[in-house]
């Protein structure tokens, strides 16, 4: 009987797992084994990364970096939503693709939603230009700011080509308003009567954002009271009419593009979220009225790990917010809209766009985005093509369709590295809004221009990163291509499209009832309501017109400092035209001599250095495989007629060969500008009294230095 107990045991035991025969290693042995490799160098320094937003980046994360964070054990569609809102995320409800379709006429919105509907747009994303959003119409608005950003509506013609054989009832809308939300609603809603669209059944955004829009633009074109009014009336309305519809934006676009780390932007989306319940709540609506009407958009950038982090960050200090306002689970659902950055994106090797737009895409679903709109790879430059249209919207169906992305819900969630910077982000961004609130909430904030002062200095400092190349951007600071050809470009013509949406404006006014169309804006300006702003609107008002009656006897607007817009790689960008132009002038490039001294193996890691250096300011670089003489180099390098000689060799060497080869150069051509690749800091005070004029290194301002040489040369005009 012994011996088949035994048997029995020996049979039931389990197999030895693969990795049992390992006696599993310790983070401290790890961390000994890793400095032995950097001999000598820092642990800290050199795998501890800094971000702009304070964080430390840790090469490796462990199990008790997230032992005692408390949401680790919530699921998806569970409060505090980190994992998602949505019990099932996106296996049953796919993102949108909602790609901004930002031509400036209602005509060419039109044909482009038609043409690739069918092709997997799923969305009416129509962003508006800046005189729409400022609620000016065209024909008085500065001709800059017609087709500035997107469509020119202004008119009940113009909302209806822009909506000509478009099933709003079944198609989702993206429109931000911008300050005011009733008067495009009162365009929208005169075609849906015309039609006979039922709006009950539409479903998506279309809301306002009067914060944004006055830190995007420095002022308002109503008080924000009236803008408020304007905004709950909506809301108010929307409840019993439209009740699938979102009312109310909180962008923050407007911060991400003008540096803002993803702290500072989603300490900004919280606080004028908490702005915007707070007014509908003193207008007599509920938190669980307003928050589901809420829609939230961020901006995706570069850093893959924070963003993901980032919205499970947003999704779960929203909720925090809602449920300390009372409001109920559904209303503490914060609704997610992403767009790829634009901020990222370049103008030159513009198709390396493609590829920046498709790890921020892939940051935005894995956070769980439920709607996104990913860049069109020439962004930066204009309007997009088909091509470019179609080269986004796919990459939406390769995500869904060809990577199953759709099947996963919150595919980082456990990872320790993502759980840990979801913590972080949080509580740092929690503290950045309660900074805000201190100031008196996100208003008072904006015009003691706190929140822009926290984001210039961001900027700057990313700024300062990328002039000295620490931060990288392929194609502008870092390997840039001097022969590529650019993309055939389509830019607006804003004084063509000024006198043309004069003429439309001329002829609207032209074929209505004057007196009718003044006592409708008379009633409006004593009502504001939507029925009062419908009513105008089949009378023939133009969106400025309402503007203005909204706005009658309303006390002062707004004046804040505005967030200007700026992309990354714009001051090497700058650089390039620069070169460019001058290229243009002259029939030659401006040109750099490298004196590459010794053989291959001397000189190749300095001259490569060099050469990435000088083109990423436009310079052509003369290179040669490296010449035996100081006799032989000054000849070559006064002979090739460059305006800038860079000697290449050894710190070893440079003795030798610096002060003998800068005198053989600069005595026969004194205005020639010598420059020595490397920073020999015993020497530096020697080499500068023997001629040599810059220094380029890893650490040097490569964008300060390119920008002096140019003026130096003739380069710049």
């Amino acid at each position: 009987m012994a011996h088949d107990t035994q048997n029995t045991t020996t049979e039931s035991a389990e197999p030895p797992r693969l990795f049992d025969m390992f006696a599993p290693s310790t983070y401290a042995e790890w961390r000994a084994a890793a400095e032995k490799t950097l001999k000598g160098v820092p642990f800290e320094k050199r795998l501890i990364t800094k971000t702009y937003e304070q964080i430390l980046l840790q090469p490796i994360y462990n199990a008790e970096d997230i032992a005692d964070l408390p949401h680790l054990e919530s699921l998806p569609g569970f409060a505090p939503f980190v994992r998602d809102t949505r019990t099932l995320g996106p296996v049953c409800e796919r993102w949108q693709v909602a790609q901004e379709l930002p031509y400036p006429t209602a005509t060419e919105v039109n044909q482009a939603a038609h043409a690739d509907l069918p092709r997997g747009l799923t969305t009416l994303n129509v962003p508006l230009d800046q005189a729409t959003r400022q609620g000016i119409d065209p024909d008085v608005a500065a001709p800059s700011h017609v087709g500035a950003g997107g469509l020119s509506l202004a008119t009940l013609d113009d909302a209806r080509r822009l909506c000509d054989r478009l099933d709003l009832d079944h198609l989702p809308l993206l429109i931000n308003t911008g300050s005011q939300v009733l008067p495009v609603v009162g365009l929208l809603l005169a075609v849906a009567e015309e039609r006979g669209l039922t709006p009950a059944r539409w479903q998506g955004t279309l809301g306002a954002d009067p914060l944004g829009a006055l830190a995007a633009d420095g002022s308002l074109p109503a008080s924000l009271d009236r803008c408020y009014d304007g905004l709950a009336e909506w809301t108010r309305w929307a409840l019993t009419h439209t009740p699938r519809l979102r009312t109310i934006v909180v962008s923050t676009h407007v911060y991400h593009n003008s540096g803002a780390n993803v702290v500072q932007e989603l300490g900004c989306a919280l606080a004028t979220g908490v702005a915007y319940l707070r007014a509908m709540q003193e207008r007599g609506l509920t938190v669980d009225d307003v928050a589901p009407r809420m829609q939230f958009a961020f901006s995706i950038g570069s850093q893959f790990f924070l963003e993901v982090a980032r919205l499970r960050a947003a999704r779960m200090l929203w909720a925090r917010i809602v449920a300390a306002f009372d409001g109920n689970e559904v209303a503490q659902r914060m609704n997610i809209h992403a767009r790829t950055s634009a901020w990222t994106k370049t103008r030159y090797d513009v198709y390396n766009n493609m590829l920046r737009a498709t790890g921020e895409a892939m940051a935005a679903v894995m956070g769980g985005a439920q709607s996104l709109h990913i860049s069109h790879f020439d962004e930066a430059w204009g309007l997009p093509d088909e091509f470019s249209r179609r080269i986004a919207r796919n990459l939406h169906i390769i995500l869904q369709e060809e990577c199953n992305f759709f099947r996963l819900i919150d595919p980082p969630g456990g990872s320790w590295a993502i759980e840990k910077l979801t913590d972080e982000i949080a509580a740092k961004a929690w503290a950045f809004f309660q900074e805000i609130e201190r100031h008196g909430g996100m208003a008072a904030a904006l015009q003691a221009g706190k929140p822009q002062e926290a984001i210039a200095a961001t900027r700057s400092e990313r700024f300062t990163a990328i002039a000295h190349r620490r931060e990288v951007i392929v194609g502008v600071n870092m390997y840039p291509n001097l022969q590529e050809k650019l993309p055939d470009i389509r830019q607006i013509d804003h004084l063509q499209l000024h006198t043309a949406r004069a003429v439309d404006l001329r002829h609207a006014r032209e074929i209505r009832d004057a007196d009718a169309c003044q006592t409708a804006l008379t009633e409006l300006a004593q009502q504001r309501t939507v029925a009062a702003v419908l009513a105008a609107v089949r009378a023939g008002a133009t969106l400025g017109e309402l503007s203005c009656a909204l706005a009658a006897a309303d006390t002062a607007a707004p004046q804040v400092e505005p967030l200007p817009a700026h992309r990354a790689a714009e001051q090497f960008e700058a650089l390039r035209v620069t070169a460019d132009a001058y290229t243009a002038r002259t029939g030659q490039r401006p040109a750099v001599f490298l004196a590459n001294m010794g053989p291959i193996s001397q000189h190749k890691a300095r001259a490569d250095f060099a050469t990435g250096f000088f083109n990423a300011g436009g310079f052509a670089v003369i290179g040669n495989d490296g010449f035996a003489s100081i006799e032989e180099a000054a000849a070559a390098a006064l002979a090739s007629g460059a305006g800038i000689v860079t000697i290449c060799s050894t710190d070893e060497t440079y003795p030798d060969i610096v002060p003998a080869l800068t005198h053989a150069i600069k005595s026969q051509s004194p205005t020639t500008t010598v420059v020595l690749a490397g920073y020999p800091t015993d020497l530096i005070d020697m080499y500068r009294a023997a001629g040599v004029d810059e220094f380029i290194h890893l650490r040097a301002n490569c964008y300060e230095i390119l920008t002096r040489l140019q003026h130096l040369k003739g380069v710049a005009a």
